[in-house]
């Protein structure tokens, strides 16, 4: 099992890396969006990051803009943002990354009332940067979504888009599973129906209202069975510890709880 951590794009992404880095995780999920950390600022500070990452023998997983518009119903919206997300897997290809996480599009504003027409426009986009990702060797991963984003939530909605998208992975986020009052149900039917698709986790912590993005153990979520399920279907890739604490040992406190409960499930 490989480890990592993100960063929080709102703080300068250098300072964020130069205290991720000495904690001893095998890799950084670097969070592409604005502020901090847009595509434009990564590429003209690649130099300074792959110089951190080898010096702590660190690798990179990238984690696209996660506030754009890829199914909004204006065209020239909805073409930017599909825009943003493949100048952002040409800088994660540059930086040679692992694996690319995807979060789907949002369903937004008037767009609740033509759903159908939100989902063509949301797979149009979907097929376009998942085109780009191939091209570029990249392995993309879509997330799980929480309810109040109506897009891909529950494990039923992921059935069909994987049947059509063959070569789309799964980033299997913990905390977003944990919204809207099915507790570990959700997040168990997820590794049950799709073993051979997660290839990412997500994990951090709530209380099943807000993605609160606590440590392990800070919340109500039943890790120990999540991991247990993790274990029963072989899982030996990428956590990412979604902590966004400024006390960054809460990250190695939710690695350590975390590794033991998978040493002894």
């Amino acid at each position: 099992m490989l480890y990592g951590a993100m960063n929080f794009p709102v703080r300068p992404l250098l300072e964020e890396l130069e205290m991720i880095a000495p904690l001893g995780f095998d890799f950084l999920e670097l969070s592409m969006d604005p502020p901090q950390a847009h595509h434009s600022i990564i590429a003209e500070k690649q130099g300074a990051i792959l110089r951190v990452l080898d010096r702590h023998g660190m690798q990179v997983i990238c984690h696209l803009p996660t506030f754009l518009y890829t199914a909004d119903l204006t065209d020239s919206v909805r073409t930017a943002s599909v825009n943003e997300m493949i100048a952002s897997l040409k800088v994660a290809a540059d930086l040679k990354a692992l694996k690319v996480v995807l979060h789907p599009s949002y369903v937004t504003g008037l767009g609740a009332l033509v759903v159908d027409r939100v989902r063509q426009y949301a797979a149009e986009s979907l097929s376009c940067v998942l085109d780009h990702a191939e091209r570029l060797g990249l392995c993309l991963c879509i997330e799980n979504m929480f309810p109040r984003t109506r897009s891909l939530v529950e494990p039923e909605e992921f059935a069909e888009i994987f049947a059509s998208f063959p070569a789309l992975r799964m980033t299997l986020d913990t905390g977003h599973a944990n919204i809207g009052g099915r507790g570990s149900k959700r997040t168990l039917e997820f590794i049950q129906r799709f073993s051979d698709r997660i290839v990412h986790i997500h994990a951090s912590d709530n209380f099943g209202k807000e993605d609160n993005h606590l440590p392990i153990g800070a919340g109500t979520i039943e890790f120990q069975r999540i991991i247990k399920a993790l274990k029963g279907i072989g899982y030996d890739e990428t956590v990412t510890f979604e902590v966004f604490a400024r006390d960054k040992e809460y990250l190695t406190i939710s690695r350590n709880k975390f590794a033991a409960m998978l040493e002894s499930s």
